[in-house]
This record gives structure tokens, sequence and C-alpha cells, in this order.
């Protein structure tokens, strides 16, 4: 190397050798302009994969349609299989009141008891459905939850309170299922 192609001058930062400087000055190298033929080709296959993802999205679609309506049509699966349980407590409560000979009130007795355990069966079942009674006998009338089927005077249940239900209410939830019906009070006897 020559003398002046050595350092220029170290306390400026420049570089330790002309021919760094030059090497350094040389202009990258030029990168090939694609083709039309490239850029045809890249698109189409970029098309084929938009096109790919399209597919796969409604697929995935469809697939969750077919899923949802499943379990639309199937969901009170579990609720009926446990009232099969009912059904069959019943027909064995059934089965003791037809047996042949032996003490009618004894039969009875066995008939009464199978169906209040079924009922009780089938109580337990509803709960675990989360579907519980509603408590209307002596509370002010509620037509959220009720429904009046007539009213009675009373001298015992202030007017506008229920008197008496007549069928039961439920909810699910915090959805009133049914209704309770029920008479009530217009208040005392005039």
């Amino acid at each position: 190397m020559s003398e002046d192609k050595k350092n220029l001058n170290p306390d400026q930062g420049s570089p330790e050798n002309i021919e760094e400087l030059e090497q350094e000055q040389q202009p990258a190298p030029e990168i090939e302009e694609p083709t039309i033929e490239t850029l045809l080709q890249e698109l189409e296959e970029t098309r084929e994969k938009m096109l790919r993802v399209a597919a796969d999205a409604e697929n995935f679609k469809k697939r969750m349609e077919r899923d949802k309506d499943k379990l639309l049509k199937y969901a009170g699966e579990n609720i009926l299989r446990e009232l099969l349980n009912t059904v069959d407590n019943l027909d064995r409560a059934l089965e003791q009141g037809r047996v042949e000979g032996g003490d009618p009130v004894q039969k009875l007795e066995s008939l009464l008891a199978g169906v209040d355990l079924t009922r009780k069966g089938l109580a337990s079942t509803l709960e675990r459905f989360e579907v519980t009674p509603l408590d209307a006998a002596g509370k002010v009338f509620d037509p959220d939850e009720m429904d009046a089927l007539t009213m009675e005077a009373s001298d015992e249940v202030p007017a506008n309170h229920v008197l008496h239900e007549f069928a039961k209410g439920y909810r699910f939830k915090d959805r009133v299922l049914r209704h309770a019906q029920v008479v009530v009070s217009s208040g005392p006897k005039k």
C-alpha cells in the first residue's frame, strides 16, 4: 500500500484506508426487474391461495352451521333421558296397583307411595335443570308470575293477595316457564 492510502485522520473517524472508502462507495448490485410472466405467475399463485382460504372459510362456516343445528335439534336430550326414569317409576307404581289379589287398601297405599316417590324424583330432576316452583300462595298478586283465574272474597287474606293456587307456576333459571294459575282475594266479604 502506498503512503497516501494509509490512515487519513483517525480523530475524525474516517476509514483507515482509501480502498475501504472506495468499496463503500460502490453502487449496490442492481435488482433484477421482474418480468411480466413472473408477475403473472405470482398473481395466479396469490389468487389460488386466496381462493383456498375463501373455500376453507366457507367450509368452516357450513360446518359451524351444521353443528349449531345439531345442538339445537338435540338440546333437550339430557332432560328427556332423565324423564325416562320418571316414566319407569310410574310404570312400577302402576304395576303394584294391578297385582291380582291382596288387600285393596294395601294396593292403594303402595300405588300412592310409588306415585309420591316418582313425583319427588321428578321434582329433583327439574331442580337439576334449574326449574324451580314459584311460591304464590298468600303473596301479593304479580301479573309477571301469575295468571288470575278468578277473584273471591276472603276475610283472612287481604285484597290482591293470592287466596290459593289452581296450578303451580315454574321458573327456568331467570325466566318464568309457566305462570301460576291463582285465585286472588277481592278482600273481606260485604
